[in-house]
């Protein structure tokens, strides 16, 4: 499996690269004093071990399936393994209902890949992707895995993101998409495992539900999270509903700044090219 820089890993988590440096050398120092072994943990601790494994995963899932930066928007080597850990996970674990949602999460995301790049490697939004493209049988069996989960398990964190993505899914176009239950999913996630990415994400879908001008305003309330501070998610979010409210010349300007602070390339090229066409629909 392709590593991850620790660079990767701190922008994975939202914080600065010596930050999470500091945390690694501490970690390491903990353990040559304590002596520790590698063996299963206590029943006391094994649902916070577990928690940091399923965390572990998800995070290489995310980095593979959108590279933080670099070239390609793609590592697949890493959401492949990322998929294949977490179903032998919940080979041994098979009724846990964490396990099974972040596997259906996994499945749910993945099957989007085909359609996420242009013929000449540009990036293509979940809104105008060709969903023919999508692979049919992973979304079959992540729904079903999602959809058994929930009725059977407590509402965990990854189970509600995996019934976002199936709803997503299941919508034959962009246009059909239920944004009331996506809010309504999304609120309940802030609830459980809030968090900057969840905020931004249900900013989106306050906006698809009540209007540009109300997720704008959320926005400017979020912003000064400390995670969302410089991050170019926020600035493409604002440019996204300054775009839909019908103010092309703000949205180009925020498509540009956040073009300069992501350090992935085809999403810079992506947005300097929505950029453009914002100015263009200005002029």
């Amino acid at each position: 499996m392709g590593g991850l820089t620790t660079a990767e890993i701190a922008r994975a988590f939202l914080v600065p690269e010596a930050t999470l440096a500091q945390r690694i050398s501490r970690a390491k120092q903990r353990i040559r004093e304590s002596g520790a072994e590698f063996r299963m943990p206590p029943a006391a601790e094994r649902e916070e071990r577990l928690g940091a494994v399923l965390n572990v995963l998800y995070l290489i899932f995310n980095e593979g399936y959108t590279a933080s930066s670099g070239p390609a928007l793609q590592r697949v080597e890493l959401s492949s393994e990322a998929i294949r850990l977490t179903r032998q996970l919940r080979s041994l674990l098979p009724h846990d209902g964490e396990v099974a949602g972040l596997l259906a999460l996994m499945l749910l995301t993945d099957a989007r890949r085909s359609a996420r790049l242009g013929p000449d490697g540009s990036l293509i939004p979940l809104a105008e992707q060709d969903r023919r493209l999508w692979d049919r049988g992973m979304i079959e069996e992540g729904t079903a895995l999602v959809s058994a989960t929930l009725a059977s398990a407590p509402v965990g964190a990854y189970q509600l993101q995996a019934a976002i993505a199936a709803v997503h899914d299941e919508a034959p176009s962009a246009g059909e998409t239920d944004w009331r239950q996506v809010l309504g999913l999304y609120e309940l996630l802030g609830k459980v495992a809030p968090g900057p990415m969840v905020t931004l994400n249900r900013i989106v879908a306050l906006a698809m539900v009540r209007g540009p001008r109300a997720g704008l305003a959320e926005l400017s309330r979020a912003e000064a999270e400390p995670a969302l501070v410089g991050h170019h998610r926020v600035e493409a979010v604002r440019a996204h509903l300054l775009e839909q409210a019908g103010e092309p010349e703000a949205a180009a300007a925020a498509y540009r700044r956040a073009a300069q602070l992501t350090l992935s390339i085809p999403e810079r090229r992506y947005l300097e090219a929505r950029a453009r066409a914002s100015t263009a629909r200005s002029g």
